[in-house]
């Protein structure tokens, strides 16, 4: 049986609180083979993922949702912090316009990193789903959101399992193995001694897991797009009314729930709290007759 966890570093907004830090979420999939990648980076990850009990040198993948400082100025120190424990694997950091502002970051000061760190810009303008790393457990898919700078979001992605009942298999004249069931499994269907067989002919198909995570977003439809059917969907919730001190490109508590019900995401997780919340047992209270959505704290975490 496979699982995500999914922990949460920090939750808060622009600036940090005594109870919150800057967003960063650290996912853990444990399948066939593990994968651990972490979403976002602001400043002080490093310490949460100690005080989380957590193992930083098993990031492989970092993707940043974008360039404001509360979501990636931890890098210096994790990225460094990797440096003297000896890391020696490559480290690839995902972003949009990546490649501008991963060098200046790894270059300041002088120390130089001693393992390779691949740069990969992702799409930020327009609508369409990028896939930026593809294996055989997994996916982990981009678009563009909608904030003021270059933005995106990201769902992780477990693929369908296909279980094959070989007594099904054997009766329909199939070999015991073979480069037909990979066929079968990638197309659905496939045409064997001029039988055509379709995968629910001999196999059951388990449903895998799915987690979006926005960054910074106003409501968009790229977001509902991305988060279709979700099992979690994780959403910038700055504000829990009408925002009067100007435009930041965020969004409020009652937009959310609409993208939510949009994308028919199955559980609704709501982050980036603006610090003006210093109550959130107050903000829990909005949620009371809503089960299937959550306020993010700090350390919380969320097996799937």
């Amino acid at each position: 049986m496979t699982q995500i966890e999914v922990t949460f570093l920090g939750t808060t907004a622009g600036v940090p609180t005594h109870n919150r830090n800057h967003p960063a979420i650290y996912v853990h999939y444990q399948g066939r083979h593990e994968e651990v990648a972490l979403f976002d980076c602001g400043e002080g990850t490093q310490r949460q993922i100690f005080s989380a009990r957590l193992n930083f040198m098993r990031i492989d993948n970092i993707f940043i949702t974008h360039w404001h400082a509360d979501h990636f100025a931890g890098l210096l120190g994790l990225l460094f912090t990797m440096n003297m424990e000896d890391r020696k694997k490559p480290l690839n950091i995902y972003g949009p316009e990546a490649e501008e502002w991963v060098p200046a970051i790894t270059g300041l000061g002088y120390g130089k990193l001693r393992f390779p760190v691949h740069i990969k810009n992702v799409v930020h303008e327009g609508n369409q789903i990028e896939t930026l790393l593809d294996d055989e457990e997994i996916m982990v898919q981009a678009i563009p959101a909608k904030h003021g700078v270059p933005a995106v979001a990201y769902a992780f992605i477990e693929k369908d399992r296909v279980k094959v009942d070989k007594t099904k298999a054997r009766a329909l004249g199939l070999p015991e193995k073979g480069k037909v069931f990979k066929e079968l499994k990638e197309q659905g269907a496939v045409t064997w001694k001029g039988k055509r067989i379709v995968l629910n002919d001999i196999a059951v198909v388990d449903k895998g897991k799915k987690i979006v995570y926005t960054g910074d977003t106003m409501p968009c439809e790229n977001v509902v797009r991305l988060a279709q059917d979700a099992d979690l969907l994780i959403h910038d919730s700055t504000f829990f009314e009408e925002d009067k001190e100007g435009e930041w490109k965020h969004a409020m508590f009652d937009e959310v729930l609409k993208v939510a019900e949009h994308a028919n995401a199955k559980q609704l997780i709501l982050t980036h709290i603006s610090r003006r919340y210093q109550n959130l047992d107050e903000i829990e209270k909005k949620l009371k007759d809503l089960p299937n959505v959550k306020l993010a704290r700090d350390m919380m975490r969320i097996t799937i």
